[in-house]
């Protein structure tokens, strides 16, 4: 109905500019809302407080003139002039039980639109190194990334889920380095353990694969490995320096093709692990992008001449520098280094064109807060590349923290003292964690408590949304079991609810579709995990109060069973967009 009474709004303005009331560039848009009051009707717009200055009118002689040029649209009672110019739509009653029919007819599909139409969106989530494990900082951006891309899909967008793998760079090199001397380790020789390198048991469990793999081909003595190497941190020494050395070590005794077996081996495995708890999470993704594939391809080498070629780059110090500052960022960025190494800022230069170069009409990168300051950086290489980085929408993720009663969890891959995504699911379940994660505003902290997520009660959102749609289940098999079934849809059955709570019922399930789309384009799948619970306590009000099967009048359960069958119906479809499910009992 709201699209309708736009299309008639819309309808009655180039009616009023035909006439010479309104002029033809008003550039007004037409907006419609809920009415917050049941007494000001269903809908409302100010439009003709939008026209005022345009067309040179007071307001509400606009409004006058446009609801006299409204055309008949079927359900709508009355069209009311308020105040100084505010235009009230009322609907008929008939019109409010037409949205039983809809899910009827809509099913799984219920609430699915063509917004989009058709749109390209790509949208690129978690992008964690594969250096470790997913931990429960990941599970944020993967829970809230997965349902930005199913939302906006269900609304007629084309969406590709994508992941950046980074499998190039220095943290991959310091994996390949820390599996190398485990496995010397595991091998009978005793070396220390740097103290910037990966120190997790799965990289322990990395270089048992290779101990029986390789057997001693990889082997090296000490004195060999750390010979004339700087002081690590523990001897005084920075451990940046000495992670360093210890990598070119590895490549030196090790040569390329035995150190691409150590590297290529902690990449797959971690990749594979990542890939297998992810899609446990309901994570799926069409594209898993390699950031080696730039450097490959040459890629990389055609950005970063592109830039040179249209003045954006100058040498100093030996070093290739972006002039990011003339097109938006607070400082110049290295892009090759004095090595004549690429930085990690010119992969992610070439990554970003070749997402341009896929066509598609919008990019959504979906990045944790730490990131933020690398925002302006990418928006100005898009620029400096002559591409418009406004089809670029960048979503900042806050970090998710979790708590152990009143004790703060600490994360950290490097130590391998950290949760894991796999550990929070086995702990809470996909379906809390998915929930919990969404539930408030991506650039919002949120404090994971995982009692809460526990527990069956009223106090856990999604345990009440999930019971909401079991109860309504198991009302639905009472009523079978009594030979008692659902009024059609559409018949006239229907007009029977006619209480409060039922006309709140049927308005909050009609404004199903038009939440999806807010919160798809929006990218803020809060919005509809808020819209949820408001059902939710909606329907356990009205089952509380209302007494179902004691009713004598047979026609009247029937339309009841109707209306909680359409709310057990869009109760689904929303669990089923947040990746949650919809239990028949609990």
């Amino acid at each position: 109905m709201k699209e309708t009474l736009v299309q008639a709004l819309e309808t009655a303005l180039a009616q009023l500019v035909q006439e010479g009331t309104l002029p033809p560039d008003h550039g007004v848009e037409v907006q419609l809302t809920r009415a917050r009051e049941r007494e000001h009707g269903d809908f409302a717009t100010n439009l003709a407080m939008q026209l005022a200055r345009p067309a040179r009118r007071k307001p509400r002689e606009i409004a006058e003139r446009i609801a006299a040029a409204l055309p008949d649209v079927a359900g709508l009672a009355a069209v009311e002039v308020a105040g100084p110019g505010f235009i009230n739509f009322r609907l008929a009653d008939d019109a409010r039980f037409a949205v039983l029919a809809a899910i009827a007819d809509g099913g799984a599909d219920y609430g699915r639109s063509n917004v989009g139409q058709g749109q390209r969106v790509q949208v690129e989530f978690v992008s964690a190194n594969p250096t470790g494990p997913l931990h429960v900082g990941h599970g944020r951006g993967a829970a809230y990334g997965a349902t930005v891309a199913d939302l906006l899909a269900f609304c007629g967008f084309d969406v590709t889920r994508e992941y950046y793998v980074n499998d190039a760079g220095r943290q991959m090199n310091i994996l390949a380095a820390s599996v190398w001397l485990r496995y010397l380790q595991k091998r009978g020789v005793q070396l220390p353990f740097p103290a910037n390198g990966y120190r997790g048991e799965y990289v322990n469990a990395i270089a048992d694969d290779l101990a029986v793999l390789l057997n001693d081909a990889g082997v090296h003595p000490a004195d060999a490995v750390l010979r004339d190497l700087p002081a690590d941190e523990p001897d005084g020494g920075d451990k940046e320096a000495y992670i360093d050395a210890v990598v070119e070590r590895a490549r030196e005794l090790l040569g390329p093709t035995l150190y691409r077996q150590f590297f290529d081996h902690g990449l797959n495995a971690i990749l594979d692990d990542i890939r297998d708890d992810l899609g446990a999470f309901g994570v799926h993704y069409q594209n898993w992008f390699s950031e080696r594939s730039l450097a490959d391809s040459g890629a990389i080498d055609a950005a970063v001449a592109l830039l040179q070629e249209r003045g954006a780059l100058y040498e100093d110090n030996g070093a290739l520098w972006f002039r990011s500052t003339e097109y938006g960022d607070d400082k110049d960025r290295v892009v090759r280094r004095e090595n004549g190494d690429y930085t990690y800022f010119a992969s992610d230069i070439a990554y970003h064109r070749d997402k341009f170069e896929r066509g598609f009409d919008r990019i959504i990168n979906v990045w944790g807060a730490d990131h933020h300051g690398y925002v302006a950086r990418v928006r100005a290489a898009l620029r400096a590349l002559g591409l418009d980085d406004a089809r670029l929408d960048v979503l900042l993720v806050q970090f998710a923290i979790l708590y152990r009663g009143t004790e703060r969890v600490q994360m950290s891959t490097r130590s391998g003292s950290f949760v894991t995504l796999r550990e929070l699911r086995d702990e809470v379940g996909s379906d809390a964690a998915r929930f919990f994660y969404v539930q408030r505003r991506c650039e919002q902290h949120l404090d994971f408590d995982l009692e809460l997520a526990k527990t069956q009660s009223n106090d856990n959102p999604m345990y009440y949304i999930q019971y909401a749609h079991a109860r309504i289940a198991s009302v639905q098999r009472q009523a079978a079991e009594r030979g008692l079934s659902a009024a059609a849809a559409n018949g006239p059955e229907v007009s029977r609810l006619t209480l409060d709570p039922e006309t709140d019922l049927l308005t909050r399930l009609d404004r199903f579709p038009e939440l999806v789309a807010t919160a798809a384009l929006a990218h803020e799948p809060h919005q509809l995990a808020q819209y949820l619970r408001d059902l939710a306590a909606g329907f356990h009000a009205y089952y509380n109060a209302v007494p179902f099967m004691n009713a004598e009048d047979q026609e009247l359960i029937g339309a009841r069973l109707a209306l909680i069958g359409g709310i057990r119906q869009v109760l689904a479809n929303g669990l089923g967009l947040l990746g949650v499910r919809a239990p028949e009992s609990m």
